[in-house]
């Protein structure tokens, strides 16, 4: 059988507000993706020992996405109480991000992003091929949007 999806363009707006002294400081920034075909999104239970929530490869199968078609990824903390520590794994890199309780991380691309170098200069541009979620007190909800190719 014929695949009868179509490529799509996924809009993301993210709208600042804040008011200091009388004045608006805020913005409202646009981000068009195109060529989206695949969208997985998960509400899933975090807990305190380590959660994998995502898997990179170079071919989807169960549980992975094709790190070379991955173009955005949004991990929003549900908790409002608890942070959970984002572990990020490349080939032999690694990064960790807190993300508190009720905020959102997002990145556009999986392939060739990041790397743990002391210095800018020294990029080396690794894939994310995990993602794991630590909550650090309690279990904790989150919900994982995946976009691609």
């Amino acid at each position: 059988m014929a695949s009868t999806l179509s490529n799509a363009t996924l809009n993301v707006t993210l709208t600042e507000s804040i008011v200091l002294n009388g004045s608006e400081h805020g913005s409202k920034k646009k981000m068009s993706i195109s060529g989206v075909n695949e969208i997985s999104k998960r509400i899933m239970t975090c807990t305190t020992s380590g959660t994998q929530i995502y898997a990179g490869g170079s071919s989807v199968s169960y549980g992975t996405f094709a790190t070379s078609d991955v173009k955005y990824v949004r991990i929003t903390n549900l908790d409002t109480e608890n942070y959970v520590v984002l572990h990020f794994e490349g080939n032999s890199h690694y990064a960790q991000i807190r993300l508190d309780a009720g905020h959102v991380f997002m990145i556009t691309r999986t392939s060739s992003v990041f790397d743990n170098n002391a210095t800018v200069a020294s990029f080396s541009a690794e894939d994310i091929t995990r993602i794991d979620v630590m909550a650090n007190t309690a279990s904790v909800d989150i919900e994982m949007l995946v976009a691609s190719a």
